[in-house]
C-alpha cells in the first residue's frame, strides 16, 4: 500500500462500444476507491483505437453513468487535465513514434505476413510462426518505405519464465515458450491495446492499474514492453470477473439481459439499473460488496466509509456470481436511509413516467409513508399513484378488493358503516387518533384489526396494497376519506343486492 504522500493516479480506460456494462464499472469503482483512499487522482481515458467497434454517443453515456453513480472524475475528455488528450484516437502520432522506436532498438519488428498467410497458420492449428522476426533490417525498412502493408510486432523472449507482482494475487509466473509476438501497431497506423495503454499510462503518470483478470494472460507481454521502454512500471491489480447469477460463465456485455430463477429480468447495463428504479448509492454499495468485504459483518455502507477501509490487497481473487437478489434488499435499505424529502425528489420522475401530474408538496407528505415499503423507485406508482390521480375521478374498487380474507360483503359493509361516524367525530384526524378510534371499535366488536384496517385501506386507496391505512386517510383529509368510504359502502350494497 502506498504511503499517504505518494502520488496515486488510477484510471478507467473503456472502449466506447456502447452502454456501460456493470462489470467495467466495478473495475473502475475499485480503482476509484483506491485513489480516493490515498488522496490520489482518478482519470477517465477513452480507448477508441478499434474504430470499427466504436459507437457514436458512447463517451457521453460513460460520463453520464459516472455522474449518476456519484463517482467523480479528476481528469478526462469532458473535464480536461494536464496530461491530455484523453482520447486515444487523438494521440496516434505518439503510438507510431514509440512503435518505430521499439523497432529501431531491436525490441520489435515489422511483419509483412498477408491475411492469407495468417489464415494458413490458423488453419494449420498454430499461431503466428514469427517468420518475419529475423527478417533483415535493411530489407524490412526498404519494403516499408515502398508502402508494403505491415504491422509491428513485439519480440517476446522465446524461453524462460516471466514473473510479475499482482496486488491481489501475489507473484504470478508465465512460461515464455507459450507466448506469441503480439501486434503493437496495425497496418492502418492504429495501435493495439498492448501498445497504446502502456504509452498512455506512462505519459499520464498512472501509478496503479485495476483491470479484469481476463488481462492476466497478457500481463507478461505488458511487463516486457514496459521494460523495453525502460519506464517505471505501475502496480497492477487484476480483478475477479462477475459471473452470471447461476455462477456459470462471465456476465456478458453483449448478452445484455438475463433472468433470475423467478423469471425477473436482471440488469447488467448502468442505464438498466437507473430505469429499474435503483438508487445509485445502492448500486455502488452492491458492487463494492462483490469481491471485497467491509468487515464487521456490515453490508450497508457509504462511499466515504468504504474509502476509509479499502485496500486492493483485500480483494478476493475468486470470480463471483452476480448476487442480484442482494441488490433489491440493499436498495430498500438505502430508500430507508435517505431523507424523506430527498426520496420525494427521486420518486417524482417515476410517477411522471407513469403519467401522473405530481404535486410536490403532496409527494413530500406521501414519501415518509413509503420508505419501509419500497424496494424500487418504480414501486411508487402501483403503491401510491392513487394520491396523484384526479380525486374527483375516484371510484370505489370492486367488491373482491374491498372484502378482506374470511369476510363477506355484508360484514365488510358493516365495518365501513360503523367506522364512518367514528372517523367523522374526530377533531384530530392524525394517524394516531384514527388508529385509537378504529382499534377500539375492532376490539369491542370482536374483529381482527387486519380485517377492519384492510377494509378501510381498500376503501380509501382503491387497491389491496398501499401505504398504512391511517397515513393514507390523514393525507387525503377527513372529507375525502369519508367520501371514499361512503362510495365503498354503496358499492357493497350493490354487490349484496
Amino acid at each position: 500500500m502506498p504511503a499517504r504522500d505518494q502520488a496515486v493516479r488510477a484510471r478507467y480506460a473503456p472502449s466506447p462500444t456502447g452502454p456501460q456494462h456493470i462489470g467495467g464499472i466495478r473495475s473502475a469503482l475499485f480503482g476509484w476507491l483506491f485513489a480516493r483512499r490515498h488522496g490520489g487522482q482518478f482519470i477517465l481515458r477513452i480507448e477508441d483505437t478499434d474504430q470499427k467497434r466504436s459507437v457514436r454517443g458512447s463517451v457521453e453515456q460513460i460520463v453520464e453513468a459516472f455522474a449518476w453513480l456519484g463517482l467523480d472524475i479528476d481528469e478526462g475528455p469532458h473535464v480536461g487535465g494536464d496530461y491530455g488528450p484523453y482520447v486515444q484516437s487523438q494521440r496516434l502520432d505518439q503510438y507510431q513514434r514509440w512503435a518505430n522506436w521499439l523497432v529501431e532498438q531491436g525490441h520489435a519488428y515489422r511483419c509483412f505476413a498477408t491475411p492469407d498467410e495468417l489464415a494458413e497458420m490458423r488453419k494449420a492449428g498454430r499461431g503466428y510462426d514469427r517468420r518475419y522476426r529475423d527478417f533483415p533490417a535493411d530489407r524490412s525498412a526498404e519494403q516499408a518505405a515502398q508502402g508494403m502493408a505491415h504491422v509491428i510486432r513485439f519480440k517476446m523472449p522465446l524461453a524462460g519464465t516471466t514473473r510479475g507482482k499482482d496486488l491481489i494475487r501475489g507473484e504470478v509466473a508465465f512460461d515464455n515458450a507459450q507466448l506469441q509476438d503480439a501486434v503493437l501497431l496495425k497496418s492502418d497506423g492504429f495501435p493495439t491495446y498492448h501498445l497504446a495503454h502502456i504509452v498512455d499510462d506512462h505519459a499520464m503518470r498512472i501509478s496503479h492499474i485495476t483491470r479484469a483478470v481476463e488481462w492476466l494472460p497478457s500481463f507478461p507481454l505488458h511487463l516486457h514492453i514496459w521494460e523495453a521502454f525502460g519506464w517505471e512500471k505501475p502496480q497492477f491489480a487484476h480483478l475477479p470477473v462477475l459471473l452470471n447469477p447461476n455462477g456459470k460463465g462471465k456476465l456478458s456485455k453483449r448478452r445484455q439481459q438475463f433472468a433470475d430463477a423467478g423469471g425477473k429480468s436482471v440488469p447488467v447495463l448502468v442505464h438498466e439499473f437507473q430505469s429499474a428504479g435503483y438508487l445509485p448509492e445502492a448500486v455502488v454499495n452492491f458492487l463494492t460488496n462483490i469481491g471485497w468485504n467491509f468487515g464487521d459483518d456490515r453490508e450497508v455502507f457509504t462511499n466515504a466509509e468504504a474509502i476509509a477501509r479499502f485496500a486492493l490487497q483485500d480483494v478476493n481473487p475468486a470470480n463471483s456470481a452476480y448476487p442480484i437478489a442482494k441488490l433489491d434488499w440493499l436498495n430498500s435499505q438505502w430508500i430507508q436511509r435517505i431523507h424523506a424529502n430527498e426520496l420525494a425528489s427521486r420518486l417524482k420522475p417515476a410517477l411522471e413516467a407513469a403519467g401522473y401530474a405530481v404535486d410536490e408538496s403532496l409527494l413530500r407528505r406521501v414519501a415518509p409513508t413509503l420508505q419501509v415499503r419500497l424496494k424500487s423507485l418504480r414501486d411508487v406508482a402501483p403503491m401510491a399513484g392513487f394520491f396523484f390521480a384526479d380525486w374527483n375521478d375516484f371510484a370505489a374498487p370492486p367488491a373482491e378488493i374491498l372484502i378482506q380474507r374470511k369476510m363477506d360483503a355484508a360484514g365488510t359493509r358493516h365495518i365501513l358503516q360503523s367506522a364512518l361516524p367514528l372517523l367523522a367525530a374526530l377533531d384530530d384526524f392524525s394517524p394516531e387518533a384514527q388508529h385509537a378510534a378504529i382499534a377500539a371499535y375492532a376490539a369491542s366488536s370482536g374483529l381482527k384489526n387486519g380485517a377492519v384496517f384492510g377494509s378501510l385501506r381498500a376503501a380509501v386507496s382503491g387497491q389491496r396494497v398501499s401505504p398504512p391505512t391511517f397515513d393514507v386517510m390523514a393525507i387525503l383529509g377527513k372529507a375525502e376519506s369519508l367520501r371514499r368510504i361512503k362510495l365503498a359502502v354503496a358499492a357493497l350494497e350493490t354487490a349484496i343486492a
